[in-house]
């Protein structure tokens, strides 16, 4: 699949993958940071902001659609930087294509399998056709009967457009994400041999996606493993805290 993407600045190419219902958009701020160093590809997964959508929706797919990326630019290797469900598309890339991966940052997810953590958004998102809406305001106002996280809600709502018709509809595909949605918390594959890349898993204080179970998994796919955590962070640890974020992604890069 030829995904959407905005390329930013000029060095070695860093791809930067955005969690689920989420969009490239998301990264634009930090993005501009990172292109003062980097060539940095802001990409839209599949399903999500101007990328095709399809059926298929799980991470072999989304890991053959970076590859497929990485041949239409005439990359040999790139580095990795996921958040959540990219950060999962980012782990499988590594094991399918080792010899392609530079440095690998993963954000607030781990390789273990995962239960269905975005049920409520799900239900939320269920409850109304944003084609009947008058103005993004009454979405809003849904949202927030069901929602009661001010900034998932906000999140959402950036995904809402106007079409040609003059009615809202939203980016992503949300019923092929839907039908999968127990897929967003597969396990990363067991390579056949350990890849020995170094990577770095940046955990939000106080999020819970991250945890010592997940460690150990971690040790034995990717050896150079090495966790950060970013203090008064939740799971979205790059909007929460983004200096502290800023620069512990720097740092890796740069050793």
């Amino acid at each position: 699949m030829k995904l959407a993407f905005k390329k930013l600045g000029s060095g070695k190419p860093l791809f930067i993958l955005h969690g689920l219902f989420g969009s490239s958009d998301n990264w634009q701020t930090l993005g501009k940071r990172f292109a003062e160093f980097y060539t940095v590809y802001l990409i839209d997964e599949r399903n999500h902001g101007h990328s095709p959508h399809s059926e298929e929706f799980n991470y072999k797919v989304m890991s053959e659609d970076l590859n497929e990326l990485m041949q239409d630019e005439g990359l040999e290797s790139v580095m990795l930087l996921g958040h959540s469900m990219g950060g999962k598309a980012a782990m499988q890339f590594a094991v399918d294509h080792p010899e392609k991966v530079e440095k690998m940052m993963v954000v607030d997810i781990g390789p273990g399998q995962y239960p269905v953590t975005n049920q409520d958004v799900v239900d939320a998102i269920e409850k109304f056709d944003p084609q009947t809406l008058a103005s993004r305001k009454e979405a809003e106002n849904i949202l927030s009967l069901y929602i009661k996280e001010e900034g998932v809600k906000q999140f959402l709502l950036k995904n809402l457009y106007w079409d040609d018709n003059q009615k809202l509809q939203w980016r992503f595909d949300f019923e092929n994400i839907k039908k999968n949605i127990k897929r967003v918390g597969d396990i990363t594959p067991m390579p056949n041999k350990p890849i020995d890349i170094p990577v770095l898993f940046l955990k939000g204080e106080r999020s819970h996606y991250i945890v010592e179970s997940n460690t150990d998994l971690m040790k034995i796919i990717f050896p150079q493993a090495q966790v950060e955590v970013i203090a008064n962070a939740g799971h979205w640890v790059h909007a929460d805290q983004p200096q502290a974020f800023f620069d512990a992604v720097m740092k890796f890069l740069q050793e």
